[in-house]
């Protein structure tokens, strides 16, 4: 039996008249008329009783519409499922840091939409605790998380970003062969740090000091501490992705400060091991490119 035919019926049925339903169907009224008495003969009976230019649905033709409705049904269904088989995943599901979700996801989806064209992505951001505990749930499939390990977990890294003092456009400091410790902790200093392990280095450098650091402002949000910098707020140490266009504008600039030289802030890709192998794969690759960015 041609589920073409009997996809026919049902529209003339639904569409009200062989015009409508061809035109639904993108053809011809003919080829409908000749689909319908195709099935007629596989069938043996009337469907359609005719009177005149009146069609009607004859008593054989209402006791089949429900069996030819339900076959159209599990036909698209069947079909639908062997095209999800066959198709990649539709929809991502990628958790990240604040940080990530700022400066690296931007890049990093369009990037993956190149490799999976027909995929969707849902993002979503928290500590490094708490996107670690939706992997495990797998209620996401794929995280960039600050440097963790876990048992459970399949974990790389996925770009190591420098933490560097930046001050603004036409600071005293630009042009300096040296600049000490010292000089730094006098200037009005905007103090980002984000809980990190990494930040108590930063702290250290200064703890050999006579006098503490002269902070005047204290922050856990990186682009509010980026801003002010710009603003002449105070000079900053800084991760360099949070700030990278800023640098290329000429709006900040890094100095040598040898005591901070290496202190750095890790991120990494992970997933359930065995898991979403293409998606982590695509975006450890992307981890690479951006270990290549000149801070």
């Amino acid at each position: 039996m041609n589920i073409e035919n009997i996809e026919a019926f049902v529209y003339v049925i639904h569409f009200g008249g062989f015009n409508k339903a061809a035109e639904a169907l993108f053809l011809s009224q003919p080829s409908v008329t000749a689909r319908i008495k195709s099935l007629e003969q596989e069938l043996n009976c009337k469907l359609f009783e005719r009177a005149g230019k009146q069609v009607q649905i004859s008593e054989d033709g209402r006791r089949f519409l429900p069996y030819a409705q339900q076959l159209i049904l599990i036909y698209k269904t069947g079909k639908l499922q062997i095209h999800q088989k066959k198709s990649p995943q539709s929809e991502y599901r990628i958790g990240c840091t604040v940080s990530a979700a700022n400066y690296v996801v931007p890049d990093l989806i369009p990037y993956l939409s190149e490799k999976f064209p027909l995929a969707g992505y849902k993002l979503v951001t928290g500590t490094t605790d708490d996107i670690v505990a939706k992997v495990l749930n797998k209620e996401v499939d794929v995280a960039l998380v600050r440097k963790a390990h876990h048992p459970d977990l399949h974990s790389v890294k996925f770009y190591v970003d420098p933490i560097r003092l930046y001050v603004y456009e036409n600071h005293p400091f630009i042009g300096r062969k040296r600049i000490t410790v010292e000089e730094v902790a006098e200037q009005p200093l905007v103090f980002f740090e984000c809980g990190s392990l990494d930040w108590l280095r930063v702290h250290r450098v200064f703890e050999s000091l006579a006098h503490p650091p002269n902070i005047r402002i204290h922050t856990d949000n990186s682009e509010m501490a980026r801003k002010l910098i710009v603003r002449k707020s105070g000079i900053g140490f800084m991760p360099g992705l949070s700030v990278r266009h800023e640098a290329a504008a000429g709006l900040l600039h890094p100095l040598m400060l040898p005591e901070t030289e290496g202190i750095s802030l890790q991120t990494n890709v992970i997933a359930l091991p065995g898991e979403h192998a293409e998606l982590f794969e695509a975006v450890a690759q992307f981890g690479k490119i951006v270990g290549t960015l000149d801070y």
